[in-house]
């Protein structure tokens, strides 16, 4: 949840649980956009300030088989090291797409267009009602602001019925941006699985339910 301020293609990484760190991962990989016939969702983060959430997030997105949105402008270059390394070997791998501007993104995904697949939600500390109690289903938008401020105030007032939280103790003010999004996503995904969408095969692994 936002308003906080904290800031290659090889085989399997061995991957260090505590800081990320993988042996064999190379930081020089070049970006290669892997195109999702049928993402499960879109995760839309709206001028990102830290590349280490971003390249969480990024993971998490290739992992879920989730699209990733980045909303320009960016507060860092997404060929940094930090956002690659915390990105890992997942990063080429990514399907990505960039925006110039939050006026780009919504002009080409309008919330309002009825004719589009999805639905748009923006997550946000100032909604009241819990993504838990949202119906969020495949192929839907879900919108993150930028660590330090949030999401702009022409959104909340353009769509406050599609707000929603992550619901905290009182009084404390946000999640770290990419546990946020982690959050969302498999809640999401255990709605999906749960609705007949998505399933989990005999080796344990995410994948769309069997059609009849």
């Amino acid at each position: 949840m936002l308003n906080e301020s904290d800031q290659n293609q090889s085989k399997e990484p061995v991957i260090d649980s505590v800081d990320g760190s993988a042996t064999g991962f190379s930081t020089d990989s070049p970006r290669v956009n892997c195109p999702l016939l049928r993402p499960r969702l879109n995760i839309v983060l709206v001028e990102p300030e830290i590349p280490n959430n971003t390249g969480n997030i990024g993971r998490t997105c290739v992992t879920t088989g989730c699209k990733l949105h980045l909303v320009h402008p960016l507060g860092f270059d997404t060929d940094e090291k930090a956002c690659r390394r915390a990105g890992l070997d997942y990063w080429p791998r990514l399907d990505l797409e960039d925006h110039e501007s939050l006026d780009s993104y919504l002009d080409e995904y309008a919330p309002e267009d009825k004719t589009r697949k999805g639905k748009t939600w923006f997550l946000t500390t100032k909604a009241t009602r819990s993504f838990f109690d949202a119906p969020i289903a495949m192929g839907d938008h879900v919108v993150f602001g930028r660590e330090s401020a949030g999401l702009p105030g022409s959104i909340h007032e353009a769509h406050p019925d599609s707000r929603i939280c992550v619901p905290l103790v009182p009084d404390e003010r946000s999640l770290n941006l990419s546990t946020c999004v982690a959050i969302v996503v498999y809640e999401s995904v255990r709605k999906m699985i749960g609705n007949g969408s998505l399933a989990v095969n005999e080796q344990g692994r995410l994948v769309d339910a069997p059609q009849d």
